[in-house]
């Protein structure tokens, strides 16, 4: 199994829809910003041309509208922000937007909130089978967090919820210049990069993989 991950659209889908024109992909996974602010119409037709290619799993980024898991739920994809999905005997649990950043972007949320929100799937996330959690902001402190200045504005709840859980792998964005992967004890940490530019992500898994909690993984360019 073949799995798309790709965060950071904003709005310019086109380096997407050329790479699944030309590869199979049996699943995708969104994690945020399909557009710059909008608007609805953008989100919701992106995620249904998305699903043309594969079922797709999604949640909103900070800079999506503020209605935006509503909006998802109105598209064609499955809405994964505050809930849990299966990809086969994979359990995907999502939450979208960020922890607070200086631009005051919609989907803003406090880390107190994002703990509490995060941990109300903390028995979904701890436990020795194949677990994906995907977030559009990264956990603090990371290779996934890292701004152009080298100061790490990741999530403290998401890092802490994957302390306490261990999920097999997260799976994030937001950080566009922070490509890359890292561990927090047993838990892959991987940030695509933005779409937008030609970043993207693929996870290929056989079922002993799934089995044995084992992650293969590539970095992209669209």
């Amino acid at each position: 199994m073949k799995i798309l991950v790709v965060t950071d659209i904003h709005s310019t889908p086109e380096k997407v829809f050329n790479f699944l024109d030309e590869n199979f992909i049996d699943q995708i996974i969104v994690t945020g910003d399909v557009t710059e602010f909008g608007p609805d119409e953008l989100f919701i037709d992106t995620l249904n041309k998305l699903n043309k290619y594969a079922p797709i799993y999604a949640l909103q980024g900070n800079c999506d509208p503020k209605n935006a898991s509503e909006l998802i739920d109105k598209s064609e994809a499955i809405n994964i922000h505050s809930n849990k999905s299966n990809i086969g005997n994979i359990t995907i649990v999502g939450f979208g937007g960020s922890n607070p950043t200086p631009f005051n972007t919609p989907n803003e949320y406090d880390e107190e909130i994002l703990y509490e929100e995060l941990s109300k799937f903390k028995d979904d996330l701890d436990t020795d089978s194949f677990t994906i959690l995907v977030t559009h902001a990264p956990p603090y402190d990371t290779n996934a967090d890292k701004i152009e200045s080298g100061i790490h504005v990741g999530s403290t709840a998401i890092r802490k919820i994957i302390e306490e859980t261990q999920p097999t792998l997260n799976v994030c964005g937001h950080v566009h210049e922070s490509v890359g992967e890292d561990k927090i004890d047993n838990t892959i940490v991987v940030n695509p990069g933005d779409a937008k530019t030609g970043h993207a992500c693929i996870i290929t898994l056989s079922d002993e993989d799934i089995e044995k909690n084992k992650v293969n993984l590539e970095l992209i360019t669209l």
